[in-house]
Protein backbone atom coordinates (compact mmCIF):
# COMPACT_ATOMS: atom_id res chain seq x y z
CA UNK A 1 0.00 0.00 0.00
CA UNK A 2 1.55 3.34 -1.34
CA UNK A 3 -1.22 5.88 -0.27
CA UNK A 4 -1.54 8.07 2.58
CA UNK A 5 -4.61 8.60 5.05
CA UNK A 6 -5.77 12.17 4.21
CA UNK A 7 -5.68 12.83 7.70
CA UNK A 8 -9.64 13.28 7.93
CA UNK A 9 -11.37 12.44 11.24
CA UNK A 10 -14.58 13.61 10.97
CA UNK A 11 -17.50 13.17 8.97
CA UNK A 12 -19.98 16.06 7.54
CA UNK A 13 -23.82 15.82 5.88
CA UNK A 14 -24.45 17.51 2.65
CA UNK A 15 -25.04 20.70 4.76
CA UNK A 16 -21.28 20.76 6.28
CA UNK A 17 -22.33 19.69 9.57
CA UNK A 18 -20.48 17.42 11.96
CA UNK A 19 -22.19 14.05 11.96
CA UNK A 20 -21.40 10.66 13.61
CA UNK A 21 -19.56 8.38 11.22
CA UNK A 22 -20.69 4.92 11.78
CA UNK A 23 -21.94 3.20 9.25
CA UNK A 24 -21.42 6.04 6.88
CA UNK A 25 -18.84 5.01 4.64
CA UNK A 26 -16.92 8.38 4.63
CA UNK A 27 -13.14 9.07 4.75
CA UNK A 28 -13.78 10.12 8.40
CA UNK A 29 -15.02 6.75 9.38
CA UNK A 30 -12.80 4.74 7.00
CA UNK A 31 -9.41 5.90 7.26
CA UNK A 32 -7.95 3.97 5.09
CA UNK A 33 -4.45 4.16 4.23
CA UNK A 34 -0.82 4.17 5.65
CA UNK A 35 -1.46 6.20 9.15
CA UNK A 36 0.17 10.04 10.05
CA UNK A 37 2.51 9.41 12.67
CA UNK A 38 2.27 11.67 15.44
CA UNK A 39 5.47 13.47 14.79
CA UNK A 40 5.56 13.90 11.53
CA UNK A 41 8.50 16.84 10.48
CA UNK A 42 11.41 17.12 12.70
CA UNK A 43 14.29 19.89 11.96
CA UNK A 44 17.33 17.72 10.85
CA UNK A 45 19.91 20.39 10.84
CA UNK A 46 19.48 24.50 10.15
CA UNK A 47 16.66 25.33 7.10
CA UNK A 48 15.99 21.49 6.69
CA UNK A 49 12.51 19.82 8.31
CA UNK A 50 12.41 16.17 7.26
CA UNK A 51 9.16 14.26 6.70
CA UNK A 52 9.27 11.36 8.74
CA UNK A 53 6.40 9.47 7.28
CA UNK A 54 7.89 9.80 3.06
CA UNK A 55 11.39 10.01 4.12
CA UNK A 56 11.82 13.64 1.86
CA UNK A 57 13.66 16.35 3.05
CA UNK A 58 12.22 20.01 2.72
CA UNK A 59 12.84 23.31 3.13
CA UNK A 60 12.09 24.99 6.68
CA UNK A 61 11.26 28.06 5.03
CA UNK A 62 8.49 27.86 2.37
CA UNK A 63 8.89 30.98 1.08
CA UNK A 64 12.26 30.66 0.17
CA UNK A 65 12.58 32.58 -3.18
CA UNK A 66 10.19 35.54 -1.14
CA UNK A 67 8.01 36.13 -4.10
CA UNK A 68 6.35 34.45 -6.57
CA UNK A 69 8.23 33.53 -9.94
CA UNK A 70 7.09 31.50 -13.09
CA UNK A 71 7.61 27.88 -13.85
CA UNK A 72 10.76 28.21 -15.80
CA UNK A 73 12.07 30.76 -13.12
CA UNK A 74 11.49 29.49 -10.13
CA UNK A 75 13.65 26.17 -12.20
CA UNK A 76 16.38 28.15 -12.39
CA UNK A 77 16.10 29.23 -9.05
CA UNK A 78 16.48 25.83 -7.36
CA UNK A 79 19.66 25.51 -9.93
CA UNK A 80 20.79 28.50 -7.92
CA UNK A 81 20.31 26.57 -4.58
CA UNK A 82 22.55 24.07 -5.98
CA UNK A 83 24.96 25.87 -7.14
CA UNK A 84 25.69 27.60 -3.85
CA UNK A 85 25.22 24.24 -1.92
CA UNK A 86 22.08 25.35 -0.32
CA UNK A 87 22.08 24.29 3.68
CA UNK A 88 24.97 21.61 2.87
CA UNK A 89 23.40 19.73 0.01
CA UNK A 90 23.72 20.29 -3.75
CA UNK A 91 20.55 17.70 -4.91
CA UNK A 92 17.44 20.17 -4.12
CA UNK A 93 14.82 19.87 -6.46
CA UNK A 94 11.76 21.47 -7.33
CA UNK A 95 8.53 18.71 -6.08
CA UNK A 96 7.14 16.84 -8.64
CA UNK A 97 2.80 16.82 -7.97
CA UNK A 98 3.21 13.89 -5.82
CA UNK A 99 5.85 14.98 -3.38
CA UNK A 100 4.05 18.18 -3.11
CA UNK A 101 0.98 17.00 -2.74
CA UNK A 102 2.55 14.33 -0.07
CA UNK A 103 2.37 17.08 2.35
CA UNK A 104 -1.60 18.12 2.58
CA UNK A 105 -3.66 17.25 5.27
CA UNK A 106 -6.88 17.38 4.63
CA UNK A 107 -8.56 17.99 8.25
CA UNK A 108 -7.03 21.28 8.02
CA UNK A 109 -6.93 24.53 5.83
CA UNK A 110 -4.80 28.05 5.88
CA UNK A 111 -2.38 26.18 5.50
CA UNK A 112 -3.45 22.44 5.08
CA UNK A 113 -0.29 20.87 6.93
CA UNK A 114 -0.37 18.59 10.04
CA UNK A 115 -0.60 20.24 13.19
CA UNK A 116 2.76 21.40 14.43
CA UNK A 117 4.65 21.31 11.53
CA UNK A 118 7.85 22.82 11.94
CA UNK A 119 7.70 24.99 8.40
CA UNK A 120 7.91 28.64 8.36
CA UNK A 121 6.53 31.13 6.12
CA UNK A 122 4.02 29.08 4.29
CA UNK A 123 2.31 30.92 2.07
CA UNK A 124 -1.67 29.85 1.74
CA UNK A 125 -1.57 30.02 -2.25
CA UNK A 126 -0.14 28.09 -5.15
CA UNK A 127 2.89 26.26 -5.29
CA UNK A 128 4.54 25.15 -8.22
CA UNK A 129 5.14 21.33 -9.14
CA UNK A 130 7.73 20.08 -11.43
CA UNK A 131 5.33 18.09 -13.39
CA UNK A 132 3.78 19.60 -16.62
CA UNK A 133 0.30 19.37 -17.53
CA UNK A 134 -0.21 16.47 -20.00
CA UNK A 135 -3.30 17.95 -21.58
CA UNK A 136 -1.75 21.55 -22.41
CA UNK A 137 1.77 21.43 -22.09
CA UNK A 138 2.45 25.24 -21.74
CA UNK A 139 0.85 24.45 -18.56
CA UNK A 140 2.27 23.05 -15.06
CA UNK A 141 1.05 21.65 -12.08
CA UNK A 142 0.42 23.67 -9.11
CA UNK A 143 -0.99 22.97 -5.36
CA UNK A 144 -2.72 25.34 -3.17
CA UNK A 145 -1.45 25.46 0.18
CA UNK A 146 -4.41 27.13 1.82
CA UNK A 147 -7.22 24.92 0.35
CA UNK A 148 -5.15 22.01 -0.95
CA UNK A 149 -7.04 21.91 -4.64
CA UNK A 150 -4.79 20.98 -7.42
CA UNK A 151 -4.59 22.47 -11.04
CA UNK A 152 -2.35 23.50 -13.59
CA UNK A 153 -1.53 27.25 -14.71
CA UNK A 154 0.63 29.01 -17.50
CA UNK A 155 3.95 28.27 -17.11
CA UNK A 156 4.49 32.09 -17.48
CA UNK A 157 2.37 32.60 -14.34
CA UNK A 158 3.90 33.38 -10.87
CA UNK A 159 4.02 31.36 -8.17
CA UNK A 160 5.61 30.19 -5.13
CA UNK A 161 8.64 27.44 -4.57
CA UNK A 162 9.39 24.32 -2.00
CA UNK A 163 12.76 22.85 -2.49
CA UNK A 164 12.69 19.28 -1.94
CA UNK A 165 15.47 16.80 -1.79
CA UNK A 166 16.10 12.93 -1.09
CA UNK A 167 14.56 9.63 -2.32
CA UNK A 168 11.08 8.00 -0.93
CA UNK A 169 10.02 4.70 -1.41
CA UNK A 170 6.46 5.66 -0.57
CA UNK A 171 5.38 8.50 -2.29
CA UNK A 172 4.34 6.86 -6.02
CA UNK A 173 5.95 7.83 -9.21
CA UNK A 174 3.94 10.30 -11.48
CA UNK A 175 4.42 8.59 -14.77
CA UNK A 176 5.88 11.66 -16.51
CA UNK A 177 8.67 10.77 -18.79
CA UNK A 178 9.14 13.81 -21.01
CA UNK A 179 9.97 17.30 -20.67
CA UNK A 180 8.51 20.47 -22.19
CA UNK A 181 9.76 24.32 -22.39
CA UNK A 182 7.92 26.70 -21.32
CA UNK A 183 6.14 27.64 -25.14
CA UNK A 184 5.09 24.27 -24.48
CA UNK A 185 7.91 22.38 -27.56
CA UNK A 186 9.07 19.13 -25.88
CA UNK A 187 12.94 19.37 -25.17
CA UNK A 188 15.49 16.58 -23.86
CA UNK A 189 14.96 16.27 -20.25
CA UNK A 190 18.64 16.62 -19.29
CA UNK A 191 19.39 19.37 -16.84
CA UNK A 192 16.25 20.76 -16.82
CA UNK A 193 14.99 20.26 -13.26
CA UNK A 194 11.86 18.55 -14.36
CA UNK A 195 9.55 15.93 -12.95
CA UNK A 196 10.30 14.06 -16.28
CA UNK A 197 13.89 14.18 -15.49
CA UNK A 198 14.16 12.94 -12.33
CA UNK A 199 11.05 10.16 -12.44
CA UNK A 200 11.21 10.71 -8.37
CA UNK A 201 8.94 8.20 -6.80
CA UNK A 202 8.37 4.32 -6.39
CA UNK A 203 8.09 2.97 -9.93
CA UNK A 204 5.23 1.16 -11.61
CA UNK A 205 4.94 -2.51 -12.16
CA UNK A 206 4.62 -3.95 -15.55
CA UNK A 207 1.33 -4.61 -15.98
CA UNK A 208 0.26 -2.33 -13.09
CA UNK A 209 -3.25 -3.47 -13.67
CA UNK A 210 -4.88 -7.19 -13.52
CA UNK A 211 -7.96 -7.55 -14.31
CA UNK A 212 -10.98 -10.88 -13.49
CA UNK A 213 -14.06 -10.49 -14.38
CA UNK A 214 -15.70 -7.10 -13.20
CA UNK A 215 -13.09 -6.24 -10.68
CA UNK A 216 -9.52 -4.98 -11.61
CA UNK A 217 -6.31 -5.16 -9.35
CA UNK A 218 -3.57 -2.53 -9.34
CA UNK A 219 -0.87 -3.95 -8.66
CA UNK A 220 1.23 -1.02 -7.31
CA UNK A 221 -0.88 1.07 -4.57
CA UNK A 222 -2.78 -3.03 -3.74
CA UNK A 223 -6.17 -2.21 -4.23
CA UNK A 224 -9.49 -3.43 -6.33
CA UNK A 225 -11.41 -1.08 -8.51
CA UNK A 226 -14.85 -2.07 -9.96
CA UNK A 227 -13.86 -2.52 -14.29
CA UNK A 228 -16.62 -0.23 -14.74
CA UNK A 229 -15.64 3.28 -13.87
CA UNK A 230 -19.50 4.10 -13.70
CA UNK A 231 -21.00 2.39 -11.39
CA UNK A 232 -23.93 4.67 -10.93
CA UNK A 233 -24.89 4.75 -14.35
CA UNK A 234 -24.93 8.64 -14.74
CA UNK A 235 -24.19 12.16 -12.30
CA UNK A 236 -25.57 11.70 -8.62
CA UNK A 237 -25.26 13.84 -5.68
CA UNK A 238 -23.09 12.81 -2.63
CA UNK A 239 -25.13 11.71 -0.48
CA UNK A 240 -26.32 9.12 -3.46
CA UNK A 241 -22.80 7.71 -4.39
CA UNK A 242 -22.74 6.06 -0.83
CA UNK A 243 -26.20 4.47 -1.33
CA UNK A 244 -25.37 3.37 -4.49
CA UNK A 245 -22.03 2.12 -3.19
CA UNK A 246 -24.23 -0.23 -0.50
CA UNK A 247 -26.35 -1.28 -3.12
CA UNK A 248 -23.51 -2.59 -4.76
CA UNK A 249 -22.18 -4.44 -1.51
CA UNK A 250 -25.53 -5.90 -1.11
CA UNK A 251 -24.91 -7.68 -4.54
CA UNK A 252 -22.00 -8.79 -3.61
CA UNK A 253 -19.91 -7.83 -7.22
CA UNK A 254 -16.85 -10.03 -7.70
CA UNK A 255 -17.87 -11.89 -4.53
CA UNK A 256 -16.99 -8.85 -2.21
CA UNK A 257 -19.62 -6.88 0.11
CA UNK A 258 -16.72 -4.75 1.43
CA UNK A 259 -16.65 -1.61 -1.83
CA UNK A 260 -16.32 1.93 -0.64
CA UNK A 261 -16.22 4.96 -1.99
CA UNK A 262 -12.60 5.77 -2.74
CA UNK A 263 -11.13 8.75 -0.64
CA UNK A 264 -9.23 11.55 -2.52
CA UNK A 265 -5.63 10.35 -2.28
CA UNK A 266 -6.68 6.95 -3.15
CA UNK A 267 -8.58 8.28 -6.31
CA UNK A 268 -5.46 10.52 -7.42
CA UNK A 269 -3.54 7.47 -7.23
CA UNK A 270 -4.95 6.51 -10.70
CA UNK A 271 -3.60 9.38 -12.36
CA UNK A 272 -0.91 8.59 -14.83
CA UNK A 273 0.28 12.39 -15.39
CA UNK A 274 1.33 11.52 -18.99
CA UNK A 275 -1.78 10.50 -20.17
CA UNK A 276 -5.28 13.04 -20.52
CA UNK A 277 -9.07 12.69 -21.37
CA UNK A 278 -8.81 10.31 -19.61
CA UNK A 279 -5.57 10.75 -17.24
CA UNK A 280 -5.33 7.29 -16.64
CA UNK A 281 -2.91 4.52 -17.84
CA UNK A 282 -2.64 2.78 -21.15
CA UNK A 283 -3.01 -0.71 -19.89
CA UNK A 284 -5.79 0.18 -17.25
CA UNK A 285 -8.56 -2.16 -18.84
CA UNK A 286 -11.39 -0.11 -17.14
CA UNK A 287 -14.72 0.35 -19.01
CA UNK A 288 -16.56 3.76 -19.03
CA UNK A 289 -14.49 6.14 -17.36
CA UNK A 290 -16.07 9.41 -16.93
CA UNK A 291 -14.68 13.04 -16.12
CA UNK A 292 -15.62 13.78 -12.17
CA UNK A 293 -15.77 11.55 -9.72
CA UNK A 294 -17.03 11.93 -6.35
CA UNK A 295 -14.68 10.97 -3.38
CA UNK A 296 -15.44 10.07 0.54
CA UNK A 297 -13.50 12.90 1.77
CA UNK A 298 -15.40 16.24 2.38
CA UNK A 299 -13.71 19.32 1.55
CA UNK A 300 -12.61 21.16 5.27
CA UNK A 301 -11.72 24.31 3.78
CA UNK A 302 -16.08 24.56 2.78
CA UNK A 303 -17.64 21.28 4.41
CA UNK A 304 -20.97 21.34 2.23
CA UNK A 305 -18.54 20.64 -0.64
CA UNK A 306 -16.84 17.06 -1.26
CA UNK A 307 -13.33 16.45 -2.76
CA UNK A 308 -13.76 15.05 -6.23
CA UNK A 309 -11.13 13.75 -9.23
CA UNK A 310 -11.32 15.17 -12.62
CA UNK A 311 -10.34 12.01 -14.57
CA UNK A 312 -9.77 13.58 -18.25
CA UNK A 313 -7.49 16.42 -16.63
CA UNK A 314 -6.27 14.25 -13.69
CA UNK A 315 -6.72 17.45 -11.53
CA UNK A 316 -8.28 17.21 -7.93
CA UNK A 317 -11.19 19.97 -7.19
CA UNK A 318 -14.67 20.31 -5.43
CA UNK A 319 -17.79 19.99 -6.27
CA UNK A 320 -21.10 21.08 -3.81
CA UNK A 321 -22.64 17.75 -2.26
CA UNK A 322 -26.06 18.42 -2.58
CA UNK A 323 -25.13 18.60 -6.69
CA UNK A 324 -25.69 15.98 -9.20
CA UNK A 325 -22.90 16.32 -10.91
CA UNK A 326 -19.88 13.41 -10.53
CA UNK A 327 -20.02 10.03 -11.13
CA UNK A 328 -19.15 7.07 -8.82
CA UNK A 329 -16.29 4.85 -9.06
CA UNK A 330 -16.06 1.57 -6.26
CA UNK A 331 -12.80 0.23 -4.21
CA UNK A 332 -11.67 -2.23 -2.00
CA UNK A 333 -8.61 -3.59 -0.56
Amino acid sequence: MFIFQTGQRRCYDEEGRVVPCMGLGQDGEIQTGIPLPERRFRPVGEGIVKDMLTGLEWAQDAAINVFPQSWEDALLFVKSLNERGFQGFNDWRMPNRRELRSLLYLEAKNPCLYPGHSFINVFHGWYWTSTTAAINTRYAWYIHLGGARMFYGRKDQECMLWPVRGESDLVLATGQKGCWNISGQEIPCENTGQDGEYQAGVKWPNPRFLHKGEVVEDRLTGLFWTRNADISGGMVSWPEAFKIVRELNSKELGGFSDWRLPNINELESLVDCSKHSPAVPEDSCFKNVREFYWSSTTSIYDPPWAWALYMFKGATGVGLKRLRNFYVWAVRG
